[in-house]
C-alpha cells in the first residue's frame, strides 16, 4: 500500500476549513496565525509562501512579518513580545533557520507556549515527554496521524526511528510510547542498523541519507514511513528520493510513504491543525 499524503492532508485541510466555517458563523474571531520570516533565505521564503496559501485556503487569517538578516536578537524579541500579546494572533511561528547572530533557542524559548504552533517550545516538549496535552511538532505529527490511518492501533509494535533530532525523532518517540509501542532510536553512531530494521514493525526514517534503508533490510509487512528529502543525480537529471530506497523497499513492507508525496504535504497541513487546536486552547 502506497499512503497518500497528498490525498490525507487535503482530507485533514478539508475538516479544517468546515470547523472555521462554523466558527465564523457563530460570528467569533478567526483562528490567526502570524508567520516571522528573517532575511531572504529562498528555501524558507517559498515554505511560507506556501503556509501563507495553505492557511487562506482553509480560512485561516494569515500574515507574514519579515526582517532584514540584519535585525538584531533583542528586536526580535520585542516583535515576539507584541505578539504574544496581541488577543488577534493565537499562532506563532518564527521560521527557520535563523541569522548566526541570533540563537534559535532563545527565540523559541520567547513564544508563548500556548501559541507555538511549531511545537519547540520546551513546556510543549516536556508536556508531550510526560504524556500530557501538548501542540506537537508538524511533521512528527504528520507521520504520526499517517501511521494511525493505516493501523489504529499500535499497542505493543516495535518501532524503529532512524534519527534523534529535536524536530522529528524525539518527538516521534514520545508520540509512539505513548500507544504503547515498543520504541528504538538509531542514529548515526548505531551499530548493525540493517538488523535493527529487520525486527521493526514499523521504520520511520529521519537521517537525511539518501536511499540508506534498503529493501533487504525491511521486515516482511513492516509500516515503512519516511521523512527524508534529498536531491540526487539520476541519469543526468537531478531527482528528489527520500531515506528509504523507495522501489526495493515497497516489495517487502505492508505501508510506505512515497518521496515526494508522503510526509512532506502533511507538514503545513499540521500547522493549520496546530493553529486551530491553539485557537481553541486560548479560548477555552
Amino acid at each position: 500500500m502506497i499512503i497518500d499524503g497528498k490525498k490525507f492532508a487535503k482530507s485533514l485541510r478539508s475538516k479544517i476549513k468546515f470547523e472555521i466555517i462554523k466558527i465564523k458563523k457563530n460570528k467569533k474571531p478567526i483562528p490567526s496565525l502570524t508567520v516571522v520570516l528573517v532575511g531572504s533565505y529562498t528555501p524558507s521564503a517559498i515554505y511560507v509562501k506556501n503556509k501563507e496559501l495553505s492557511a487562506k485556503e482553509v480560512g485561516i487569517n494569515s500574515s507574514v512579518l519579515r526582517f532584514e538578516s540584519s535585525i538584531s536578537e533583542l528586536k526580535l524579541i520585542s516583535v515576539i513580545k507584541k505578539l504574544n500579546q496581541n488577543p488577534k494572533v493565537h499562532g506563532i511561528l518564527v521560521q527557520l533557520p535563523l541569522p548566526k547572530h541570533i540563537n534559535s533557542n532563545t527565540i523559541i524559548e520567547t513564544i508563548d507556549p500556548l501559541k507555538d504552533v511549531d511545537g519547540f517550545h520546551a513546556m510543549n516538549v516536556g508536556n508531550l515527554s510526560i504524556g500530557k496535552d501538548s501542540l506537537v511538532p508538524c511533521t512528527p505529527l504528520g507521520c504520526y496521524l499517517l501511521l494511525k490511518s493505516i493501523k489504529k492501533k499500535l499497542v505493543g509494535m516495535n518501532a524503529l526511528i532512524i534519527g534523534r533530532s529535536n524536530l522529528n525523532g524525539k518527538p516521534m518517540t514520545q508520540l509512539l510510547l505513548k500507544e504503547d509501542c515498543t520504541v528504538t532510536i538509531a542514529h548515526s553512531k548505531s551499530k548493525d542498523l540493517k538488523n535493527l530494521c529487520k525486527k521493526a514493525d514499523i521504520v520511520i526514517a529521519a537521517v537525511g541519507r539518501a536511499q540508506l534503508v534498503k529493501g533487504s533490510w525491511i521486515k516482511k509487512g513492516a509500516i515503512v514511513i519516511d521523512v527524508g528529502i534529498n536531491r540526487i543525480d539520476f541519469n543526468g537529471k537531478s531527482k528528489i528520493v527520500g531515506d528509504v530506497d523507495f522501489e526495493s523497499t515497497k516489495k517487502k513492507a505492508y505501508a510506505i510513504t512515497p518521496v515526494p508525496g508522503g510526509v512532506g504535504p502533511m507538514t503545513i497541513a499540521c500547522l493549520l491543525n496546530n493553529t486551530l487546536k491553539a485557537y481553541k486552547n486560548i479560548n477555552s
